[in-house]
């Protein structure tokens, strides 16, 4: 195996999102539910052989030491691999979302790598690699939707009904550790159960970091009453600033303001890598 080509790293929604404590160490306990969406990024792999780590940019251009170079680099570091790989990103997913854009990349990186290297790790190996990138990894590496506590290392599979839902992201980006280290941030929100979210899941529960998102960036607001005028009730994803609806009704969007990113979305029942970690796809 030489190289693989158009990989998948879809992007992804939390349905709701609630802070239900604080540990000690000051991380937050959270309940979410994570869906994965249509909207990917594609990542291309060529190996190497003289062990380097390079990336091309064929859309926007990404930091040197991004989440994909860092994931091939921790690969390489717990394996003792000594082949390299160029690796060549089209990236579709907007940073600074909520979506999970990074996180995604990384995952997908390591499972290719995986299978390319011929390394046979394990999900569960790739797992602990992932989780010194981002918290977020571990889900990607999963392969289903999932319900998430914890600190979001907590991951219990998903059957999610089929649907569309409609995303928009503003210009701006919200910093993520602004909103948790907020006076204004709510963290007691009671327990939920997986069944009461399954009786409603696309109208559960709320996003406990929406209200602090809103007040440090107003564009969050402004992409929200847009999904308003369009007869939907939106919300934001992750910290945003993404905010997202679902649709329950087949419908063609209107253009969108100029500030505005929006795309139309299905999910999806599964990763496209799923089961890639024992590279039998």
């Amino acid at each position: 195996m030489r190289a693989l080509y158009d990989i998948a790293a879809p992007a992804k929604l939390n349905l709701f999102l609630h802070i239900t404590g604080r540990r000690a160490d000051g991380y937050h306990l959270l309940q979410s539910a994570f869906m994965l969406i249509d909207w990917c990024d594609t990542l291309h792999f060529e190996q190497r052989g003289d062990g380097q780590i390079a990336r091309t940019d064929l859309g926007p251009a990404l930091p040197d030491e991004d989440l994909i170079v860092r994931a091939a680099r921790a690969l390489q570091t717990a394996t003792g691999c000594k082949r390299g790989v160029q690796i060549s990103v089209d990236k579709r997913i907007p940073t600074q979302a909520g979506l999970g854009g990074g996180s995604s990349d990384a995952a997908s990186t390591l499972l290719a790598l995986n299978c390319l290297w011929q390394l046979g790790l394990s999900r569960q190996q790739l797992s602990r690699i992932g989780l010194q990138l981002g918290a977020d990894v571990p889900f990607f590496l999963l392969g289903d939707n999932a319900w998430v506590e914890g600190i979001g290392e907590v991951l219990t599979p998903l059957a999610l009904p089929r649907a569309q839902v409609l995303v928009a992201k503003p210009q701006e980006g919200v910093q993520t550790q602004a909103i948790y280290s907020s006076p204004a941030l709510k963290r007691n929100t009671n327990t939920a159960t997986i069944s009461g979210f399954a009786a409603d899941p696309y109208g559960f529960g709320r996003n406990d970091l929406q209200p602090v998102a809103q007040a440090l960036c107003p564009s969050v607001t402004s992409a929200l009453q847009w999904l308003e005028s369009l007869g939907l009730r939106g919300r934001m994803t992750g910290s945003g600033s993404a905010v997202f609806a679902w649709v329950p009704h087949p419908m063609l969007v209107p253009a969108a303001p100029e500030q505005l990113q929006v795309r139309l979305c299905s999910n999806l029942e599964v990763h496209p890598l799923k089961g890639w970690a024992s590279c039998d796809s």
